[in-house]
């Protein structure tokens, strides 16, 4: 977490206050109430931090695994790659979303936008589960993910199958997104750490392809920062992105924290205008997150170190990136009770 703050300060320092700047209006799209060890600042913090930082609303979930402090560790980690201890699949990270969101005023509850995370992808009961979720509380639940698939050393740590985006346990998942008009956000890794190609492309174009009705929602644009660790940009990312925009409408994508450098903006801080080029040809495809977890303060700044980029963009499409795109993908029933 202290990469990504550093990166967000010495973006932040690089924006010129202009006369005439654009005034923002956000939303979060993927944003966890909770860490990697099931805990969390709490509500409060996070409408604090909300209304420090111009947030409307916020897609908010839960982590569906949980990291464990193992036997012959003195200290306990603080991240999931703080040691080699496993994490285990948590079903239960939905119930403490689901009890804090109730417990916000009913004037500010439709900010929120849960999405449902607890289940293990590679497990074809999970699908059974989600409905029962779905059927516990009727209408609280809004979308499903962050599905962690492909998802770096995470993969490796997390006991069981490696999931996968196109496995069968999946597809069940997704006829069941379409079955109740649910989006769906999936972590899933466009390659490894190693390999200079786009190697696991196919598993999210494949239920890409398959699921023409369901609303995918690509967490980070397939990229991490351990990838970038390692390889620092991935060249073919954009013509990738390029291609698939045009064969699949129902793609959508996330421009979470690990694309905006150094893809949307360069090392000095200034948009790159093939991105600027990306982005206002499809207008209405992609949203940004800060993808925070469990911890509010600074929420704002994530979020705000888009603004160089936004500020390239036309202003009725920056507008769009910044807050009504995540809102335009929610479920339709959805989008119609903040209409009125």
């Amino acid at each position: 977490m202290s990469i990504r703050r550093s990166l967000f300060a010495a973006l932040l320092g690089l924006l010129v206050v202009q006369a005439e700047a654009r005034d923002y209006r956000f939303s979060d799209a993927h944003l966890h109430y909770v860490d990697f060890f099931q805990e969390s600042e709490g509500m409060k913090p996070l409408l604090d931090a909300m209304a420090a930082g111009n947030i409307d609303h916020v897609m908010i979930s839960g982590i569906p695994v949980a990291k464990k402090w193992h036997e012959d560790e003195p200290k306990r980690p603080r991240y999931y790659a703080g040691d080699d201890a496993g994490a285990y699949w948590y079903s239960a990270t939905d119930v403490l979303v689901a009890a804090a969101v109730k417990r916000v005023p009913a004037e500010q509850r439709k900010r929120f936008h849960p999405f449902l995370s607890g289940f293990n992808p590679a497990d074809k009961n999970s699908d059974a589960h989600i409905r029962r979720m779905l059927e516990l509380d009727p209408g609280l639940w809004q979308g499903i993910g962050e599905v962690f698939t492909r998802h770096d050393d995470l993969t490796a740590l997390t006991y069981g199958d490696t999931p996968r985006a196109n496995n069968e346990a999946m597809t069940r998942i997704y006829h069941l997104a379409a079955e109740y008009d649910l989006p769906v956000l999936v972590h899933s890794n466009i390659t490894s750490k190693r390999e200079r190609n786009p190697l696991y492309l196919e598993e999210i174009e494949e239920p890409l392809r398959n699921h023409p009705h369901v609303r995918f929602i690509w967490a980070h644009a397939g990229t991490s920062m351990e990838i970038h660790r390692h390889q620092e940009k991935l060249d073919f990312l954009l013509s990738t992105l390029e291609r698939m925009l045009g064969d699949y409408p129902n793609l959508y994508i996330d421009l979470s924290w690990t694309v905006l450098q150094p893809y949307l903006l360069d090392a000095e801080g200034r948009p790159d205008p093939r991105w600027v080029k990306l982005v206002s040809q499809h207008p209405e495809r992609f949203m940004l997150g800060s993808d925070v977890v469990g911890r509010f303060e600074g929420l704002g700044d994530y979020l705000l170190a888009f603004r160089p980029f936004l500020d390239a963009l036309p202003e009725d499409v920056a507008h769009k990136v910044a807050r009504d795109n995540f809102l335009a993908v929610l479920p339709r029933k959805r989008q119609a009770e903040l209409r009125d």
